[in-house]
């Protein structure tokens, strides 16, 4: 795989992560990380993304590695909707983002650079009016599970967008704009693909 320095360690083990540095052609290794997220009730949700891509980082950062964390969360007026833990949370999840505007927000920390970066990148994401059975056949096909609003832009849960403004990579889980324009100025090495 090469030297530390020439890859990016991810420390995630998200296959949504995985693809979109594949797609970039960014070299990397996938580690998972060793932090449990606490979220608190009334934490701002940038400065919350921030604080977990930092720990999922710091938690598998050594010397010489140049690490990449990202947490991904989904704001809707003021709260924070996560990870659903069953159907019934993904369901009321799914029935308030309906026919509204919501922001993916995602946190990125670079380590292991010339400065460590802690950054956040916003998409604004508008669902379509959902009917009762567009929800139900969602919540049955499970792509739910384990994602910030409980629902997946890249797989059928394209089919409840009705638009996004900003980076699309951002909702499916890493702002690839965002990551590329820093480390065209940290770690322009990383963006040298093979000839």
């Amino acid at each position: 795989m090469g030297s530390a320095q020439a890859r990016l360690t991810l420390a995630s083990t998200s296959p949504q992560r995985r693809a979109i540095l594949e797609q970039l052609r960014i070299p990397f290794e996938a580690v998972a990380p060793e932090y449990v997220e606490h979220d608190l009730p009334d934490a701002d949700p940038e400065e919350l993304v921030r604080r977990h891509a930092e720990g999922k980082a710091r938690s598998v950062a050594e010397p010489g590695r140049r690490v990449l964390g990202v947490d991904t969360t989904v704001v809707l007026d003021g709260r924070v909707y996560g990870k659903a833990p069953d159907p019934d949370a993904a369901r009321d999840m799914l029935c308030a983002l309906s026919g509204r505007t919501h922001t993916v927000v995602s946190g990125l920390c670079l380590l292991g650079l010339a400065e460590d970066v802690v950054v956040h990148e916003v998409t604004d994401v508008t669902f379509r009016r959902l009917s009762p059975n567009g929800v139900e056949t969602y919540v049955a096909i499970r792509e739910w599970e384990g994602r910030a609003g409980a629902y997946a832009i890249q797989g059928f849960g394209r089919h409840l967008v009705d638009r996004i403004d900003g980076d699309y990579l951002n909702v499916v889980g890493l702002p690839g704009a965002l990551l590329v324009s820093l480390l065209e100025r940290h770690a322009p090495k990383l963006l040298q693909t093979p000839s």
